[in-house]
């Protein structure tokens, strides 16, 4: 149904299998799938062909199946090597020692490994957690991600029962997010974004470096792996240059719709021009660290003193970073995130950000 609707000689430069825990599904009919893309669409040379992986549902066997399948990148969900961390948040711990798990992947060439942690959960401590990403360390995976526990029981009401196990105290979690960075940087990982690392060589942190680095739904990416992104499944989002469109989130009316050969689309939201220039400079200050309002101003074919007006620029909003020394500004015109200013970027970012109401209980806060 998509296909027929695209030009056949765009090509796939990304697969991402994700969303939940793909691989609880049998190993043959995730190689069905990918049978029927590989069949029906183009790639790039080198396309990266991804899936999230719950350890526990983790063996050689389905390891194996799954590179048979196509697939050259594995972003294992680990959240903690502590099994009594693991089984406060009821996740089973993985019955292969996660280090055979990577050492299985990174037996087969080409295969990248991204290895996934939260911090903020009961039963963490900054001991535990910097011990946690120092073995991590060792098994030297490709990319990191220490996500920070989001605590939002009036969206995921299970959460609530977290409370009576004790969740770590503000200035705890702080320690703990600083200690992973601490670890990381000091061990040939770039920090990417907020929460992510890469090796020094990756793909990712020289895109970094080259001010071409990039997100998409599916997370980080490098210009090359990144374009429209088609959504397919219950809840998917669609993420095209002028359109956000969101499947439905009931599997079963998402399957009995498509097999009646109708899209699930059950909401969506066309973008403006100048929701499109909000949305580009905040992706640059959040991907690159670095913002220049004429680099801007030539891409969307105007001048800076507009691209102002549409962001609803105001230099007072941005003195006091400038004075803490989180940001360094030129003219009103180029915008450097410094290195103590990561850690407030979606702070810095929100300025740019005219739509941004406070909505309170909404969303997680930013630390």
């Amino acid at each position: 149904m998509v296909k027929k609707l695209l030009d056949p000689s765009r090509k796939v430069s990304q697969v991402h299998w994700g969303g939940g825990t793909p691989n609880s599904l049998p190993a043959g009919i995730i190689s069905e799938i990918m049978e029927l893309i590989n069949n029906n669409f183009s790639f790039i040379t080198r396309p990266e062909i991804a899936i999230e992986c719950h350890p526990a549902l983790l063996n050689k066997l389905y390891i194996k199946k799954l590179i048979n399948a196509g697939f050259n990148r594995f972003s294992l969900g680990i959240q903690d090597f502590r099994e009594d961390v693991l089984a406060n948040v009821n996740r089973d711990a993985p019955e292969i020692p996660i280090d055979e798990i990577v050492s299985e992947i990174k037996s087969y060439e080409g295969t990248g490994i991204n290895l996934d942690f939260i911090y903020g959960l009961p039963f963490q401590t900054i001991k535990t957690f910097s011990e946690t990403i120092e073995k991590a360390v060792q098994l030297s995976p490709d990319r990191l991600v220490t996500f920070s526990y989001a605590h939002v029981p009036w969206i995921k009401k299970a959460q609530k029962i977290l409370e009576s196990k004790g969740l770590p105290e503000a200035k705890e979690k702080l320690g703990m997010f600083k200690a992973g960075y601490e670890i990381l940087t000091a061990n040939g990982y770039t920090p990417i974004g907020l929460d992510h690392y890469a090796k020094n060589d990756d793909e990712l942190s020289i895109a970094l470096k080259n001010r071409k680095l990039h997100r998409n739904f599916q997370g980080y990416c490098t210009r090359e792996t990144t374009g429209q992104v088609y959504a397919f499944g219950a809840t998917g989002i669609s993420q095209l240059e002028s359109i956000y469109a969101q499947n439905d989130k009931d599997p079963l009316k998402y399957s009995e719709t498509i097999n009646n050969g109708i899209f699930t689309t059950a909401k969506g939201y066309k973008v403006s021009r100048d929701e499109k220039i909000i949305r580009h400079v905040i992706t640059e200050i959040m991907c690159n660290e670095y913002l220049s309002l004429q680099e801007t101003g030539d891409i969307f074919k105007m001048p800076v003193e507009k691209i102002h007006r549409i962001i609803g620029y105001r230099k007072k909003e941005f003195e006091e970073f400038v004075k803490d020394g989180l940001l360094i500004t030129d003219s009103d015109e180029i915008f450097r995130v410094t290195e103590k200013g990561r850690f407030f970027i979606r702070v810095i970012a929100s300025k740019f950000d005219t739509q941004l109401k406070s909505e309170t209980g909404r969303f997680s806060r930013s630390l």
